[in-house]
């Protein structure tokens, strides 16, 4: 490839340089995406059992290959090994969830007309632009790809600069699976080339992950040429602790949620709104749970907890918790940015927190737990709904029944949780509202976002003219 500048990984828990990547030219790109044009034209044309034999392939080279792609994670951005292993095994889980299953949602609807047949067909698109974060720098792809591909568009993944090796693994699995040349590939741009590569005429359309800021950048240049786009952007996740909450339980499932990849996460729970009755029992025990988890080099199996991604977003974290504390938050644990090498940050628990306040308002992306009093449930339900965000929300209560209510009436996101943290699941739909973006990826929801929903009418030509009338359009 030819190269305009080049990207530098590094690694977060030394500070040390890893690899460099050359990044693709103006003529490397559009030879990339004519690629992929004339990949699709042939590609939109396999059955879906064919479509299934790959998927099924690119799950069985993932899980080959776990290890080495759960330690590139550990090295780009820092994820604990044990836990990339899990998200190698969750991708594999996509992809034969939508070889399975993919058949079944793109076969035909028919629905009963005045013609002789009408029915809904689900067409692909074309190439698909993913524009993908590198918090998951492998499960965000593949819950793009692996519906994206079963349906039979074409995929162009801009992964984050500081993720090149994942990005380039990711191709080589699709390759080892026997997908098409040029039908899926990685661009190495940076995010000031993504709007001229949304305006090129063949790019069907456009999904992110990632900050609200850039779904704005990208919403806005995709409307502009009238291109579909999914938007899966930040959160500010509340979990709702009701006074007959079960705390052993539900301060575990708090913990766990809060510190999966080092709380950097969309929809890891981040702020903790707790009825005042058990509001000091809440704290004692998710200190506890927090102080408990062993933060250290990510390529250590017994590390829960690794560095940061970078640390100028260590740093930015940072400074969100010291304006909370003077802004009135009460510090419980961490706080200090360790003395040692890396993007560390530790487990950190503030108190007191209320509107207004930095940790409040703002997404966190990084292990820091805010807890806000609440008066009684309605309190906290006004308190919970309080925000620019609607990813994901949970409640945690005794009583099922309310539990229920308060999740599917109540609280207003994507994913609303009872007695557990919100996750994504292949087989359920995943996004959210308000600023969190909008339409859904996952389940037969996802695979119909990047596909012509197709009504086919069909008449012999023979009804007779005096038929009732229809308004016609």
């Amino acid at each position: 490839m030819s190269a305009t500048s080049s990207w530098t990984s590094t690694n977060p828990a030394t500070g040390r340089p890893i690899r460099s990547y050359a990044e693709h030219s103006a003529d490397d790109i559009e030879q990339i995406v004519r690629a992929a044009s004339r990949a699709f034209a042939k590609w939109k044309a396999t059955s879906c059992d064919q479509r299934a034999v790959i998927l099924r392939a690119a799950a069985a080279a993932l899980r080959q290959d776990a290890q080495a792609h759960a330690e590139l994670m550990a090295q780009e951005m820092g994820k604990p090994v044990a836990q990339g292993r899990a998200e190698i095994e969750k991708c594999a889980w996509a992809c034969d969830f939508y070889a399975e299953q993919g058949p079944a949602f793109l076969s035909s609807e028919s629905i009963p007309t005045d013609a002789d047949k009408s029915y809904v067909a689900f067409e692909p698109l074309g190439v698909v632009l993913a524009v993908m974060p590198w918090n998951f720098p492998f499960w965000q792809v593949f819950r793009f790809a692996a519906p994206g591909l079963m349906a039979g568009n074409a995929g162009l993944l801009k992964h984050a600069s500081n993720v090149p090796g994942c990005a380039l693994a990711i191709e080589v699995v699709f390759k080892k699976a026997g997908l098409p040349d040029g039908l899926f590939r990685a661009v190495l741009i940076g995010s000031d080339r993504v709007a001229s590569l949304i305006e090129h005429p063949l790019i069907a359309a456009v999904t992110l992950t990632g900050s609200t800021p850039a779904g704005r950048a990208v919403a806005s240049k995709a409307g502009s040429v009238l291109k579909k786009t999914v938007l899966e952007l930040g959160g500010s996740d509340p979990y709702v602790v009701l006074e007959d909450a079960d705390l052993a339980p539900t301060v575990e499932a708090c913990a766990a949620s809060r510190l999966s990849n080092t709380g950097q996460s969309c929809i890891a729970a981040k702020r903790f709104i707790v009825v005042e009755a058990i509001r000091k029992r809440f704290e004692e025990r998710l200190v506890k749970a927090m102080r408990a988890r062993v933060m250290g080099d990510p390529m250590q199996e017994a590390t829960q907890l690794g560095p940061m991604a970078r640390t100028d977003l260590r740093d930015a974290l940072h400074e969100q918790v010291q304006r909370s504390l003077k802004q009135g938050a009460r510090l419980l644990i961490g706080g200090v940015i360790p003395s040692r090498p890396g993007a560390f940050y530790p487990p950190t628990v503030l108190t007191d927190v209320r509107p207004g306040m930095s940790v409040f308002d703002e997404e966190t992306f990084g292990p820091v737990a805010a807890i806000v009093p609440a008066i009684d449930e309605a309190d906290a339900i006004r308190l919970a709904n309080h925000t620019a965000f609607g990813l994901g929300a949970a409640v945690f209560t005794k009583d099922v029944a309310r539990g229920e209510r308060i999740a599917a009436k109540e609280l207003e996101a994507g994913s609303c949780f009872v007695n557990a943290f919100v996750r994504s699941d292949p087989r359920l739909p995943f996004g959210g509202i308000k600023q969190s973006g909008y339409g859904r990826e996952l389940s037969s929801f996802g695979i119909r976002e990047f596909v012509n929903i197709k009504t086919v009418y069909v008449s012999r030509g023979s009804h007779s003219s005096a038929a009732i009338p229809r308004p016609s359009e």
